[in-house]
Formats: structure tokens, C-alpha cells, sequence
């Protein structure tokens, strides 16, 4: 909204005042505002990497979006954060609960082409990637872009596809590229994958191996909308044709500019050892096969600056790895028993590490 400051990210509600649970609004993150880094030379506190243009209209973009899916402000928080820091969204939950409305609210916002691919049993990777296909006028092959070849895709109910078609998207998330008879296309950029999956119908389903789901930054649930969102979604518009009336706030290059300003957020040598002492906790620990791997941290690590910028700070704060720890690392974890939620160790593996 306009003359709003990143610091009140978070503030995306009728009234203008922080969203009840919102990631950007939690004590942690009020508190790493008042509290820079020890090892932070002496700034201002919402010093941060971006010009004021940038700031505000990042406000309007990331309050726009919660507009259009009402009552979402710490799951939009997290996929902004997800985009930022140039990672993929993986959703999990069930039908109806507003993930293509998501997608598609965030692809108007930011002028992305959008691009929604729904996975079945039949899908072959060509479907994906795309296909070369010979032409007798010129006496080539010529390629043909698959859907992948889009700004921001839907891989809606990834989890349908086989293991072979899963794996067409491992090259495209890991290398904004992929190679089709011998050749390497590049895809555009910004690149921003959400795949979404249901997590009760699993007939008929194939489980994302574990590269797989290391290859997504966050993995979060929707949820249901709370009762007054859900009043105001029933008895308002539909949500199809207000995004389509959206303006857009940002554009893929404004998108490319804050990527390399999320980059330029300092992490202390304490707050890598934070990070790091944690990832040491996850390989200790009885009930999991395998602990948290160097690319998990490195993902906390850019999840937290991503998540320090939206709040307006140069700098990370253990808070913000805090905020992010259980999206970035549970779909990481394998406990030993399918008894044992991953969200549940996650969270036992951050109690365990005090901040020095």
C-alpha cells in the first residue's frame, strides 16, 4: 500500500497492521530488528540494499498478493522469500485450498509468464521439456519449447507423474537449463518452479525421491483460510477475474534486481557458525537416517538474507534462520520411523542449538 516500509512487510490486513501469524510479524523478527548482529559494525536498523522505489513498490507487490488469496500472509511471506532468494516452492495440501490462486496471483504481480502443467501417470518428460522435430523445409531439426520454458511453472500434483518424468525437472530447477538430443536450452529468467502435491489421496502416486526434494527450498501447507477470509472469499469476486484485473507491481527484471540485493546481505562469521552448528545437530541425531546436508545449509543461508531483506536489514539475524528453519529443512529430513513427523524433528533439532 502506498507510503509503506519494508519494515512493515508484514502489515498486509484490512486495518494496515501486521497479519496475525505472519512470518515477517513474528516476536523473533520484531526482536532482530532491534537487535542487529554482534558482529555487525554499527547501522542504521532498516539500513537495506534497496533504493526506496524498490522497497515500496515491493510492499504493494507482496500486499497485492494478499489480496487476491486472502487470509495466506505467512505462507505469501514464504513464497515471496522463496522467490527472492532464487530458490523452488514445493506445496503441500490438499485441493481447493488456493495453490494455483497463488500461483497465478504472484505470476500477475510480477509480470511472469506463467505456465500451469498438470502431472498424471501419462506424462512423458517431452511433455515438459519440450521436443525436436524435423523440418523438411529446411532440412533440420527444429526444437519446440515445452511448457517448462516459462517465468514461473505450476507442476500441480507433481507427485502423479513417474519417477522418470519427475526427474525431467531436476536439470531446469538445479541449472536454469535443459538439454533435449544433445543440446542445451536455456530457460528464462527469473525461473521460479511450485509444485504442488496432495498429501492424503496417494493412489496411484509416485513419492518425490529425495534429490527431488532437495531441489525445493521450502516445502509449506496452505491450510484453511481463517473464518473472516473465507466469509469475504464466499461473498466476494471471483478470484480468476480480480487477478486478471491486477496491475502489475513488478516486473522479471525488477525480480533479477532483488535477487542480487538479497546477495549482498551480510551473515556474520557467528551466524554461519549458527547455521552450521545446526546442520551438525541434524547428523546427530538417533532418530533420523541422514542428517541435513552443506546444500541444505546453504539454502538456510540464503533463505535467511532473502528473509533479512523482506524485513529491512542488511544483515541476518539468527531470527531469521529460526523463522525458516522448519521450511527449509524438513522435507530434507528422513527420520527412521514413518511414525516421526519431520516437523516435528525439525523442531527438536532447533531447540537443541542455543544462539551464542
Amino acid at each position: 500500500m502506498p507510503g509503506r516500509t519494508l519494515p512493515r512487510l508484514a502489515g498486509r490486513t484490512r486495518h494496515d497492521q501486521p497479519a496475525p501469524g505472519s512470518l515477517l510479524d513474528s516476536p523473533a523478527t520484531a526482536n532482530a530488528r532491534r537487535s542487529p548482529d554482534k558482529d555487525m559494525p554499527a547501522t542504521a536498523e532498516t539500513r537495506t540494499m534497496l533504493a526506496d522505489h524498490q522497497r515500496q513498490a515491493l510492499t504493494e507487490a507482496i500486499a497485492q498478493v494478499n489480496r487476491l488469496v486472502l487470509g495466506k500472509p505467512e505462507q505469501i511471506d514464504l513464497a515471496f522469500v522463496c522467490l527472492l532468494a532464487g530458490g523452488h516452492l514445493l506445496i503441500e495440501d490438499l485441493p481447493g485450498l488456493g495453490k494455483t490462486t497463488l500461483a497465478r496471483a504472484l505470476a500477475a504481480t510480477l509480470g511472469l509468464d506463467f505456465q500451469r502443467l498438470q502431472f498424471t501417470s501419462d506424462l512423458l518428460p517431452s511433455d515438459i521439456l519440450g521436443v525436436s522435430i524435423y523440418d523438411q523445409n529446411e532440412s533440420r531439426f527444429r526444437f519446440h519449447a515445452g511448457p517448462i520454458f516459462a517465468q514461473l511453472l505450476l507442476a500441480d500434483e507433481i507427485n502423479r507423474a513417474p519417477p522418470r518424468t519427475q526427474s525431467a525437472l531436476l536439470e531446469a530447477m538445479a541449472e536454469q537449463q535443459v538439454t533435449v538430443d544433445g543440446v542445451c536450452h536455456t530457460l528464462p529468467r527469473p525461473f521460479f518452479v511450485i509444485a504442488t502435491q496432495n498429501p492424503l489421496d496417494l493412489a496411484g502416486t509416485y513419492p518425490l525421491p529425495d534429490s527431488q526434494l532437495d531441489r525445493f527450498l521450502l516445502r509449506l501447507p496452505l491450510g484453511y483460510p481463517d473464518p473472516e477470509a473465507e466469509r469475504e472469499m464466499l461473498a466476494g469476486a471471483d478470484r480468476r477475474e480480480l487477478i486478471a484485473q491486477s496491475p502489475m507491481r513488478l516486473s522479471s527484471e525488477d525480480v533479477l534486481d532483488l535477487r542480487r540485493a538479497v546477495q549482498q546481505v551480510h551473515a556474520s562469521p557467528p551466524l554461519v557458525a549458527y547455521v552450521q552448528a545446526l546442520l551438525a545437530e541434524s547428523r546427530r541425531r538417533s532418530e533420523l537416517r541422514a542428517g541435513l546436508s552443506p546444500r541444505a545449509g546453504l539454502a538456510l543461508l540464503n533463505a535467511a538474507r532473502a528473509h533479512a531483506l523482506l524485513v529491512g536489514r542488511d544483515h541476518v539475524a539468527p531470527d531469521d534462520v529460526q523463522a525458516l528453519f522448519e521450511a527449509v529443512a524438513a522435507h530434507r529430513l528422513v527420520p527412521e520411523a514413518e511414525t516421526d513427523p519431520r516437523e516435528r524433528v525439525a523442531q527438536a533439532i532447533l531447540r537443541a542449538v542455543a544462539v551464542d
